[in-house]
């Protein structure tokens, strides 16, 4: 395929990945083929529909073998992102955004035009008002509560809240009331489950119907089926896995099919070593943990420091048996979505060998 970017140094199909220009993030085809079925096997058995957010890949390719595996719909974070997989052939998209401004709600009316189903989420009377102020007059947008179930970001505070907001979206011109929506902290199952019922409650006492309750998130994803007033959930992460999910206990080293590869440029002093992997590669998001990614096969080896190309490890627990200069390393990162948007291309390989490369289509679209 053409690649925007010509004249990166790309690996081509069957080069062998030890042979590849670093740094790189690369996918592991079969563990990721395997980390779709396992988490679509999961929701069918409950009986969930599931919404894969494309955040983590931003690649069409990947959101149809999630879908071809027994996804309904994806969810999208931000408009542009939705316009690209709109282009892709995607007819069923939620973004879960409160969006304001002239032209970005002209080319939100603009894909509910193309789209057979297409919803937002809002969580603020001046956020209704703004979409209706917009769509009135014009094909309906489907618009769900967010709701605050302890996450502590966008949402309504209290299950009055949702049907005070549900009414003013359904008495608006240009809008339709869809349901709800949420993003809880990590093990807040319970929590989750008393706020939607009671909020589910309090619709149907008012007359409104609540056809989508959509529970979300990876760091949630195996709880999914302790929340059943949801219809469906959202996740994203799980598609590659990463340090967060090897914590969470999500999924063991041999489920990261993204692994970030980096070559030791230094070895300046006793402990201490230098990869071509810095904040441009791994980001300095630290995600909870005290470094910035984990070393596969060398666990004691801390990436203690990052500037923008260079990363800064601590190697004096495994001075003598870590990588020489000019030598490859393999790092699980902490989050991988963040990852995956610092480059332009992706590499794909099997069992070691080059399998595609591909434009990461939705690259930098963060509005």
């Amino acid at each position: 395929m053409l690649h925007a970017r010509p004249y990166e140094m790309l690996p081509e199909v069957g080069d062998r990945i030890a042979d590849i220009p670093t740094p790189r993030p690369i996918i592991d085809e079969d563990v990721m083929a395997a980390n779709i079925a396992r988490v679509q096997a999961y929701m069918d058995g409950h009986g969930l529909a599931f919404r894969p957010h494309i955040k983590t890949h931003k690649l069409p390719s990947i959101a149809k073998a999630q879908v071809a595996a027994g996804a309904r719909g994806i969810n999208c974070q931000k408009v542009t992102e939705a316009e690209v997989f709109a282009d892709a052939g995607f007819d069923d998209i939620l973004i879960t955004y409160n969006i304001h401004g002239a032209r970005k709600l002209d080319r939100l009316a603009a894909l509910n035009d193309r789209l057979a189903s297409l919803k937002v989420v809002a969580d603020s009377r001046e956020t209704v008002e703004g979409l209706s102020r917009r769509f009135a007059g014009e094909k309906p947008l489907v618009v769900l509560v967010e709701c605050d179930t302890g996450a502590g970001r966008c949402g309504v505070q209290t299950p009055a809240d949702v049907l005070e907001l549900a009414r003013l979206i359904a008495g608006l011109p240009g809008l339709i009331f869809g349901g709800l929506a949420n993003y809880p902290k990590p093990g807040a199952a319970s929590a989750v489950q008393a706020f939607l019922t009671e909020s589910i409650a309090l619709l149907q006492q008012a007359g409104i119907a609540c056809p989508i309750v959509s529970n979300a998130g990876t760091p949630s994803l195996f709880d999914a089926h302790l929340v059943p007033a949801a219809t469906e959930h959202r996740a994203g992460t799980y598609v590659f896995n990463d340090r967060g999910m090897l914590k969470a206990g999500h999924c063991t080293e041999a489920d990261c099919a993204m692994h970030v590869l980096a070559t030791v440029v230094a070895r300046p002093a006793p402990g201490r070593a230098v990869i071509d992997a810095g904040a441009k590669t791994l980001t300095p998001d630290l995600f909870g943990f005290q470094d910035f990614g984990l070393v596969v096969g060398h666990p004691q080896a801390v990436i203690k420091g990052l500037s923008e190309e260079h990363g800064v490890l601590d190697i004096s627990a495994c001075n003598d048996t870590f990588p020489g200069i000019g030598e490859m390393v393999r790092i699980i990162p902490n989050h991988t979505c963040v990852v995956t948007n610092m480059f332009d291309t992706m590499v794909f390989h099997r069992n070691g060998v080059v399998t595609r490369v591909e434009d990461i289509a939705a690259r930098g679209l963060v509005w």
